[in-house]
């Protein structure tokens, strides 16, 4: 394989982990042991905000009342469309049961967690998408309760769109809270909300740092670095269309990285022309966002072949993968590692990332070579449970007993030997250990 970078990357995307680190740690604890009071210490300081930390139902109503009509139809379009395909992943997991060996009873059962923290970010962008995609799972999931926390802004208070989708997708409580100190919040369980069993959605690397901190205490959808985006795109390809579609994805920061993998070097080339002129005709924060993300971290290689091409996406493992390509169902079936994926020119990344009904919540930096995105599954815990009749634990504590005693753990041996001794007394068994 033959691999020539026509376009390198001269930075990694990872922030500077160990100020970050400590920053966040030192927030987190200052707010376990202050409480609300702490929080709202942050909140002054970092979203220069003062007004109520949870929306009451006429805060909710009036920010809903200035959200345009025809924006909230587009709204509810896309939460119908999560909805929708949320309800089907469900319907993929089932309660079971089966006879192991006969009186012996092993099942499953799939349980929602009761509480789950939504983080829908509210900064350079007020993402909207990201209140319908965490907040619809959780719902369609069954979680009992669900918060939506979104940072405000000065003297203006959470973006009126975010709180519309959050309240008919079904958010329990809409908090104003940004930053580290809005999932401290929801952690902890300040202001009187239910302590979180998940912690879900993006955010900057605050965020990020401070779910990668409280993982183990709290449940997370996955530890999370800047959006990343590959296309595979051959001969058939619109060099056009791949530029924008490489522009989109590089606006959302400027660590973002966007990577071109073909094995048509004309294309790439094109591509490569088009791309500065479209980054310049943004508007002045997606332009600068867009052009320090293309500059430092985009790259475009050039393969061998469509193996090849496959091969170089699955080592990358990116959050979004798209194909333009002939032979649609060739790279359906070949590739492994990605986040979501996108067939074909008709379809495009900012589909999912806004209406199309699979989640935007996704692996990034290479995590999508073993974990999928947000799903309903995430809110639902996989348990176990069994059960047995006295004459189908027989054969069970047999085996146990002599397992248990070869890994020299005896007090396991002995719990299965006094349910022989009680429900076959007078029977022998070989319970030792040896051949």
């Amino acid at each position: 394989m033959t691999r020539e970078y026509l376009k390198k990357a001269t930075l990694t995307a990872k922030s500077d982990a160990s100020e970050v680190h400590e920053t966040v740690k030192t927030i987190l604890a200052d707010i376990e042991a202050g409480g609300d009071a702490k929080a709202m210490e942050y909140a002054k300081k970092f979203d220069q905000y003062e007004g109520n930390v949870l929306l009451t139902p006429n805060d909710i109503k009036a920010a809903c009342a200035l959200v345009p009509e025809k924006l909230k139809r587009d709204i509810e379009f896309a939460h119908n469309n999560v909805k929708r395909f949320a309800e089907a992943q469900k319907a993929t997991v089932s309660d079971v049961e089966v006879e192991i060996v006969p009186g012996m009873i092993a099942g499953q059962k799939a349980i929602p967690v009761d509480a789950a923290g939504c983080y829908v970010p509210g900064g350079r962008y007020s993402h909207i998408a990201s209140a319908i995609m965490t907040v619809t799972t959780a719902k369609v999931a069954g979680c009992r309760h669900i918060t939506a926390c979104s940072p405000p802004r000065p003297g203006v208070g959470i973006a009126p769109a975010i709180v519309y989708a959050a309240h008919i997708c079904g958010a329990d409580k809409i908090m104003a809270m940004g930053g580290v100190q809005g999932v401290a919040a929801m952690t902890f369980g300040l202001f009187g909300l239910p302590k979180a069993n998940i912690l879900v959605g993006p955010g900057n690397q605050f965020v990020a740092e401070a779910k990668r901190i409280l993982f183990g205490r709290v449940g997370i959808d996955m530890i999370a670095g800047p959006t990343d985006s590959l296309i595979l795109a051959d001969s058939t390809a619109d060099a056009h269309i791949v530029a924008t579609d490489l522009v989109s994805q590089a606006e959302h920061g400027y660590n973002s990285p966007v990577w071109l993998v073909t094995d048509n070097r004309a294309l790439a080339e094109k591509v490569m022309e088009l791309v500065p002129g479209m980054i310049d005709d943004l508007p002045e924060v997606n332009s600068q966002n867009a052009a320090a993300a293309w500059r430092d971290y985009a790259e475009v290689i050039l393969c061998s072949d469509r193996e090849d091409m496959a091969a170089c996406s699955d080592d990358y493992a990116p959050e979004h993968l798209t194909v333009q390509a002939d032979d649609l169902d060739w790279w359906l079936n070949r590739l492994t590692c990605y986040g979501s994926l996108f067939l074909g020119e008709e379809t495009t990344v900012s589909y999912g990332d806004k209406a199309t009904g699979t989640n935007h919540v996704l692996p990034t930096s290479g995590a999508a070579s073993y974990t999928g995105g947000l799903s309903v599954h995430k809110y639902m815990k996989i348990v176990t449970w069994q059960r047995a009749t006295r004459e189908g634990s027989k054969a069970i504590a047999e085996a146990t007993a002599r397992i248990s005693r070869l890994e020299g753990m005896e007090g396991h041996a002995r719990a299965a030997d006094v349910r022989l001794a009680k429900y076959f007394p007078g029977v022998n068994f070989d319970l030792t250990a040896d051949g």
